[in-house]
């Protein structure tokens, strides 16, 4: 009896697969092994199961040597750019890089940083392209020759970044939510000299913002809201502060569940880039990834007294005591990479809490972190039942006393 023609394609399948290379659904086989059907029943060659193979296999290799066609648009980085200024690499953001062809008719402009409509775009000259600076590549149909190019440029994304960042540092607050009560945010703030509290508020037109789990870049924060915000989350919040810095109004709310870990470094792959510490307070070994968006850190060596000798209690003459921000510390200290770190070195990490419990992928990574890790063991044995922190309070961080090492850094 005569098989119904789905069955015998089916079993052509692997054999298909493992000849030409070729991984697409099999759906999509068997319709290719029906046009190869197709292609024999026109030469009377349909019996024939050599030749149905040979079809599929003609077939099956015309298709793996067609090039996908180019999108019409392309939005990414330009990775390289001839000194012709003939054609340059541009590697999309979900794809790999395309070769395009700048042309006669070429049109080049440029944006601004933060810049959402194109009629403010500015015409430059192609020579203005560099490598770096984030594009819009506009193609002619069927075709990798360049109709419009419109760059952001890399020096002017690193200025605004600057300007960023500084105006966080100035018009911003940093801590663990204490209390969500209806659009007020409680903020505890825990420096090395003592704790304090901001409220925040928000608005309709405050803009939210939260980290996913293993996420690193503050700039890749999703949309989010304020139901979204939970008891011992971090935040950043920017906008007017009150003359007095215990309230502001917030314009950015950004926001994200982080864990910081303590340990010692047990040991260092760096073509791995991975980092094994003995993690605080049980040594248990955590692997601490590092990506190009994780910051390292190195702590200054610094004198220290004995423990019992930190400062508590108002400062002469009362009023607060001046609080340290931990953020704007550690924007100041250098800069580390890999091979600044050491064996048997001390060091604090935070992360996003990720999917697993023996790896967190590292968003800031402070070494020679021993005293920072004395001293807020220390200052916790001072606060721990206070009115700010509350009985037994220790937010989400291990074996430092409830001392959280900021995961958010513009």
């Amino acid at each position: 009896m005569t098989q119904p023609a789905s069955v015998r394609r089916e079993p052509l399948i692997p054999f298909y697969r493992k000849l030409t290379g070729n991984e697409r659904g099999r759906d999509e086989l068997l319709q290719i092994l029906r046009d190869a059907e197709g292609i024999l029943s026109f030469t009377g060659n349909v019996k024939s199961s050599h030749g149905v193979i040979s079809a599929v296999v003609l077939t099956g290799i015309s298709l793996a040597q067609t090039p996908a066609p180019l999108p019409s648009r392309l939005v990414g980085t330009i990775a390289s750019i001839k000194p012709d200024l003939s054609d340059a690499d541009v590697k999309p953001d979900t794809a790999p890089a395309v070769t395009v062809h700048f042309v006669e008719s070429t049109i080049a402009q440029r944006v601004a940083p933060g810049e959402k409509d194109l009629k403010n775009a500015e015409p430059i000259q192609l020579s203005d392209v560099a490598a770096g600076d984030r594009v819009l590549v506009v193609l002619a149909e069927g075709s990798s020759d360049v109709r419009r190019i419109v760059i952001m440029s890399a020096k002017d994304i690193a200025k605004q970044h600057e300007l960023d960042r500084l105006d966080w540092s100035r018009r911003g607050v940093s801590g663990v939510v204490t209390a969500k009560i209806a659009n007020e945010v409680t903020l505890r703030m825990r420096g090395l000299s003592g704790d304090a509290q901001t409220i925040v508020t928000v608005t309709p037109q405050t803009r939210f913002r939260r980290y996913a789990p293993d996420s690193v870049k503050f700039a890749d924060a999703r949309p989010s809201s304020l139901s979204e915000v939970k008891l011992g989350d971090q935040v950043r919040a920017r906008g007017e502060k009150s003359a007095d810095a215990l309230r502001i109004n917030a314009d950015d709310f950004v926001f994200g569940t982080f864990l910081t870990k303590a340990g010692t470094i047990m040991s260092i792959d760096p073509a791995a880039k991975e980092i094994i510490i003995a993690s605080l307070p049980g040594k248990t070994p955590l692997a601490i990834k590092i990506t190009p968006d994780s910051q390292l850190k190195l702590m200054p060596d610094l004198p220290m007294g004995p423990p019992g000798n930190l400062p508590n209690g108002p400062p002469p003459g009362g009023g607060p005591r001046p609080m340290m921000d931990l953020s704007q510390m550690l924007e100041h200290m250098p800069s580390a990479t890999l091979d600044d770190l050491k064996t048997g070195q001390t060091i604090v990490v935070s992360s996003t809490k990720g999917n697993r419990g023996d790896e967190v992928t590292a968003i800031m990574l402070l070494a020679n972190a021993g005293m920072l890790i004395q001293m807020a063991s220390a200052h916790s044995n001072q606060v721990t039942n206070s009115p700010v922190m509350g009985a037994g309070m220790s937010g989400t961080s291990s074996g430092l006393g409830g001392f959280e090492l900021p995961g958010m850094t513009p």
